[in-house]
């Protein structure tokens, strides 16, 4: 029986959680702290807080919102957002997050990678890659940074490719085709970042349903993040681990 993991994620912005659909239109979705208190006490296995503005605003990410979190949260802590360096990274490490996630840094600057990796240690370092579809490319899929607004030209299978080559163990590839949409994740991508990487695969962007995330894991997701049908109530944890369960996915 392959276990997976449930990981709501809040995406942060102005010190409040938000919920856009494909990167744009944001709606509030409430107190990170009582969101975190919330999806511990409901069973979640892991948190993700991301800090949405931060890279485009050029900031670091509020340590201030990361530390009040971690007090609140009794699960493994992922912080990602305005983090570019060793020492941003550190910097939230100190600040109570378990691990760290970057993407546009580590696009732009490479060699950041390794560098967190030696200082940190693998299991810290989560590597965020956004993408959107580009038959133009040979995966079909195109990097992009700065929370989805810029592309790069770049192939996101080789990129993905790349930074397992630098020894990063954990991938959480989301779909700007699916992101908020309900309509389900974006398999193909989950599945080819997967076989291609050996890296354990972070399923984002599209969760509409208990089925999606059965779908999700059965293209090769270890852990299965979502966000706005945790938020706003469509679907409960509990209600979710059930599921998995019935569908023969180990969960805790």
């Amino acid at each position: 029986m392959t276990n997976v993991r449930i990981m709501p994620c809040l995406d942060m912005q102005n010190g409040r959680v938000v919920k856009g659909v494909r990167f744009v239109d944001i709606r509030d979705a409430g107190d990170p702290v009582a969101c975190a208190q919330a999806y511990c006490a409901a069973g979640a296995d892991e948190l993700a807080m991301l800090d949405i503005t931060a890279t485009v605003e050029n900031r670091a990410t509020m340590l201030e919102v990361v530390k009040r979190v971690a007090e609140a949260t009794t699960i493994p802590f992922t912080v990602g957002g305005g983090i570019k360096d060793v020492a941003s990274a550190s910097a939230v490490i100190a600040a109570g997050a378990d691990k760290i996630s970057t993407s546009s840094a580590a696009f732009r600057k490479p060699e950041v990678i390794a560098e967190m990796i030696r200082e940190l240690g693998a299991d810290k370092v989560t590597m965020a890659i956004d993408v959107d579809r580009n038959p133009a490319l040979p995966s079909g899929y195109e990097v992009f940074i700065d929370g989805g607004r810029t592309a790069t030209g770049n192939d996101a299978l080789e990129w993905a490719k790349q930074i397992a080559e630098y020894g990063v163990r954990c991938i959480l590839p989301t779909s700007k085709a699916t992101d908020g949409a309900r309509t389900g994740y974006d398999l193909p991508l989950i599945k080819i970042i997967a076989d291609s990487t050996g890296a354990e695969v972070v399923a984002s962007g599209g969760a509409g349903t208990v089925e999606h995330f059965h779908e999700a894991a059965e293209a090769g997701a270890a852990v299965l993040l979502a966000a706005s049908v945790f938020h706003f109530g469509i679907i409960q944890i509990p209600v979710l681990k059930e599921y998995l369960r019935g569908c023969g996915w180990g969960v805790r």
